[in-house]
């Protein structure tokens, strides 16, 4: 008797510990990826920021201090779409915001103009559920709750909330608000007064967490971008951008513990690119209009411009002569003795995954950023303060953030090494996806050991 019953003990001893073992091992079932458009790791490394779900979380998860790097351009349509592909632009296929060439407003609204796979695309094939408020290139993709980026373009006449409405999926969703909640939307939800846009994200959000749990949730707040566009990388309006950010950052943790799923839900908050002040701008297209190359329809070369960094366009894709005529033009500039931009050639641009259309590349001095205009000055300086992106991502000012925490999240680490074309693998992993990833790598450190 003695010996059976200790038989039980030590079996009960094992049941227990085993099924502890399965308590604390929750199983990842949801992952909600926040991106704070233009944020920066010093937002949850210096307490001087008013960010502290920010900064509680960096304490409890998986952190980079120094942040992670961006794409080239570091701009945001290009950025977010290296999120969710794992790929640099050359392979994803979204070069910029807005396309070269394109008609007056449009930008890439429609997911249909990525060339690779999305992780839209394998939630979707493995019978689970998305989510997605204001994610850039998501018009028309197989999100199964979007409020998508998209706006009037030339010939549009309506205001950005109605313009919006056709590419809600469900189409239903915002009227369902209204009727669970009582709140009734209008085009100054999209605005900026009294922080409008931002509130409505995570109303948005927080509401689709809670009513639908997806097992991905991608959320982009865009309320930090605009700030420091407007008044540069530090300031009292900057800083409170980042502090109601971080605070609707705040409803959204309290929407997933609020949803009865905290435990299986792994929080990624992220970013696009950091920001530089502004103090010059520079217009390449000067140089070649000198020389009659950028005129009319019959133009031969013209750069795109794209905040810190601008890309040559050649009429014909494979005329040398022309592009050795525009690189000389251009190394007999006051602006290239100076130091002010570097010529990037396409073996620099295919190592950093750059646009294979484009013939040259131009970085910009941080401090300084290009525009497309072909008359006057060149080069010209900035009275009004602000600050802006698309710089070489290896600057330290186009950093951004990156916090991991929740269920499948390791150990409190800080990382390094990272870009954000590395988080696609994460999130991947997390859910248990098929998905191959063009560029990124499973940094380790993250994931929880299994």
């Amino acid at each position: 008797m003695k010996t059976t019953g200790l038989k039980w003990m030590v079996w009960a001893i094992l049941i227990a510990a085993l099924t502890d073992s399965c308590t604390s091992a929750q199983p990842v079932k949801h992952v909600v990826l926040i991106s704070l458009d233009g944020s920066r790791p010093d937002f949850y490394m210096d307490t001087s920021w008013h960010a502290p779900h920010l900064q509680r979380l960096k304490n409890e998860g998986v952190y980079a201090a120094e942040g992670i790097q961006s794409v080239f351009p570091s701009v945001t349509y290009p950025s977010h779409t290296t999120l969710v592909t794992g790929a640099y632009p050359a392979h994803h296929g979204i070069y910029y915001n807005a396309p070269f060439g394109g008609k007056p407003g449009h930008w890439y609204w429609n997911e249909s103009a990525i060339q690779c796979k999305t992780l839209w695309d394998a939630v979707k094939e493995a019978h689970l559920s998305s989510g997605a408020v204001m994610w850039p290139v998501t018009v028309g993709a197989p999100i199964d709750y979007n409020f998508p980026v998209r706006r009037p373009e030339e010939g549009e006449t309506a205001d950005v909330l109605s313009v919006k409405y056709p590419y809600i999926t469900p189409r239903d969703l915002l009227s369902e608000i209204t009727q669970k909640t009582g709140r009734e939307f209008t085009p100054a939800d999209l605005g900026t007064k009294d922080f409008a846009q931002s509130k409505t994200i995570a109303l948005i959000a927080n509401y689709i967490i809670q009513t639908y749990k997806p097992n991905l949730m991608a959320i982009h707040f865009v309320g930090i971008d605009h700030a420091e566009h407007a008044h540069g990388t530090d300031g009292p309006e900057v800083r409170e951008m980042v502090h109601v950010t971080d605070s609707l950052v705040g409803t959204v943790l309290q929407a997933i513990k609020a949803a009865g799923i905290e435990k299986n839900t792994a929080v990624i908050i992220t970013g696009d690119h950091g920001h530089a002040d502004t103090r010059a701008t520079f217009a390449p297209n000067v140089y070649l209009a000198g020389h009659g190359w950028t005129v009319g329809k019959r133009w031969k070369a013209k750069f795109h411009a794209a905040g810190g960094a601008a890309f040559l366009y050649l009429s014909n894709k494979n005329d040398k002569a022309m592009l050795d005529s525009v690189v000389a033009v251009l190394k007999n500039t006051a602006e290239y003795r100076n130091g002010d931009f570097r010529m990037l050639d396409r073996t620099v641009l295919d190592k950093m995954g750059v646009n294979p259309e484009v013939a040259l590349g131009l970085a910009m001095k941080e401090g300084i950023t290009a525009n497309n205009r072909s008359d006057g000055k060149a080069m010209a300086t900035v009275a009004k303060k602000g600050s802006t992106h698309g710089y070489d991502p290896a600057y330290p000012s186009m950093h951004t953030t990156f916090i991991a925490t929740g269920a499948g999240i390791g150990k409190h680490k800080n990382i390094s090494g990272m870009g954000i074309k590395d988080i696609a693998p994460v999130v991947a992993t997390l859910l248990g996806l098929d998905f191959d990833v063009p560029d990124g790598k499973l940094i380790p450190g993250i994931l929880k050991a299994q």
